[in-house]
């Protein structure tokens, strides 16, 4: 394409300082990526900058860091061959331009110096190669040999070298793909798309850590389900969530349907996508159901059934994490807890639900019961205008069962109200069993309404629970007895 001029995109003085030390070490700087892309996209300046040297990246960024009045550090990674520099919010990455060729029994790289357009036959999709010049006689040139803009405007991702080769060379590239159809809107051309599925298996060798990080991208769009599909269509969500795709299809015997629990639950994650960013609470509504395809059986009498899937699910939710190597901590149990009672506040919202019930749940749920609401609303999948609105109306009254009880009873995070310290003291004991049973029994009787979560009337009921036990007040044990 003919060569066109955008200083527009380069107005932060630190380009020009960079085109300036690049001049000075008689070398050539491009700006170049997802920077360049974003531009074009009107998306807004990204933060984190990439930078590509026609000779070496390293000295580049010792040379903009020395310009810069504050005198930046500069991170070498010297197996990589690349440096950074953080300046405020800013990110700038220096990498020299290079080639790379790969032997047919290895996944790693043999890498040369190399020109621009080798750099951008490297890069991963046309969109992505775009580059902008910072050298001061042609400041602000677009070089663009892949027709990454015309790809731009017609929404297409597609690789500067035929795809089979971009795909084996790094088989990640294949999720990136679909990451930016999905957050982009963009569809995938036809033979990136062939290429994908012909090399699927190859996925396998990538590390999960990478799969992980484009997933968490795909779960955070606007609209997931696009990204997942396309996963389950090309057979990479076989290779990486075969939990998910055991949900897909649809069974009948004798007259009796279940709904197909896979396309369910992508309807789920993006209806839950439109009321929350929340990463954690995005992947418990995506594992919400997985215990149903294990927990799938056809009664005679009542049709399908998946009797625990919660429960079940909940165990699938620790073995996913623990291969896919996502953290075991906190998010961990947050996504389990959810996808153990994600099918809770369905049986409070019928008009006769106790109080008891309600405590228990506000109880157990903690301070994800906000959350674990929010995700059982996105479960309303249902096209029937009336059934929906009914369904949105039962759990509005739950929410305001679950306020009321709460500003009434305190039991969300619940601590009791009388310390272990307390019932040691009161009945002169050590360190004992009674002490669980006492407190057991002072949670019960909160939960289920029979005295206030209060100090006082907690310990009026401590006093009498330690009598029915065979206990006696400290107060009350004769001096002579001792302890």
């Amino acid at each position: 394409m003919e060569e066109t001029h955008f200083p527009e995109a380069l107005t932060d003085p630190i380009f020009g300082l960079i085109g300036r030390a690049a001049e000075s070490l008689s070398v050539e700087s491009y700006v170049i990526g997802g920077y360049v892309r974003d531009f074009f996209l009107g998306r807004g300046q990204q933060k984190d900058i990439d930078i590509v040297a026609v000779g070496s990246g390293i000295e580049l960024a010792r040379k903009v860091a020395a310009l810069m009045p504050d005198n930046p550090r500069v991170h070498v990674f010297k197996n990589f061959g690349t440096a950074m520099i953080r300046q405020g919010e800013m990110q700038l990455e220096f990498v020299g331009a290079r080639k790379e060729s790969y032997r047919a029994d290895s996944r790693k790289p043999i890498v040369e110096n190399g020109t621009l357009e080798d750099d951008q036959k490297r890069r991963d999709f046309t969109i992505n190669a775009l580059a902008l010049s910072l050298k001061p006689e042609d400041f602000g040139t677009l070089l663009d040999p892949f027709g990454g803009l015309d790809d731009l405007g017609n929404r297409i991702i597609r690789t500067p070298l035929e795809p089979g080769i971009t795909f084996s060379d790094d088989p990640l590239r294949m999720i990136r793909a679909i990451r930016f159809a999905t957050q982009l809107d963009f569809e995938i051309s036809p033979e990136s798309l062939e290429a994908i599925r012909e090399q699927r298996d190859r996925i396998r060798i990538v590390s999960r850590e990478r799969i992980v990080e484009e997933l968490h991208k795909i779960m955070g769009a606007e609209t997931p389900s696009r990204g997942l599909a396309l996963l389950h269509q090309t057979g990479l969500l076989d290779l990486i969530l075969p939990e998910l795709t055991a949900l897909r299809g649809i069974e009948e015997i004798e007259g009796q349907r279940h709904k197909d629990n896979f396309w369910h639950t992508l309807e789920v994650v993006d209806n839950i996508a439109r009321n929350t960013e929340k990463l954690w609470l995005r992947w418990a509504a995506l594992l919400h159901d997985i215990g149903k395809a294990p927990t799938k059986r056809f009664d005679k009498k009542t049709g399908w059934t998946f009797h625990g899937h919660e429960f079940v699910g909940s165990k699938m939710v620790t073995r996913l994490f623990k291969r896919l190597r996502m953290p075991l901590n906190e998010h961990l149990k947050y996504v389990q807890k959810l996808v153990r009672m994600s099918s809770r506040p369905i049986a409070l919202s019928s008009d006769d639900v106790t109080d008891s019930a309600v405590r228990r749940l506000v109880f157990d749920a903690g301070e994800d019961v906000d959350d674990l609401m929010t995700l059982c609303e996105a479960d309303i999948t249902t096209k029937n205008p009336k059934k929906q609105q009914r369904y949105l109306k039962n759990f509005q009254l739950v929410r305001e069962k679950i306020k009321e009880v709460e500003e009434r009873d305190r039991v969300r995070n619940f601590q009791p109200p009388v310390s272990g310290e307390e019932i040691m003291e009161a009945f002169n004991l050590k360190p004992s069993r009674e002490i669980g049973i006492i407190k057991e029994a002072i949670k019960e009787a909160i939960l289920e309404g029979e005295i206030p979560n209060e100090h006082g009337p907690a310990w009026d009921f401590m006093i009498r629970k330690g009598r029915e036990m065979g206990l006696r007040l400290a107060s009350e044990t004769p001096k002579d007895e001792g302890s």
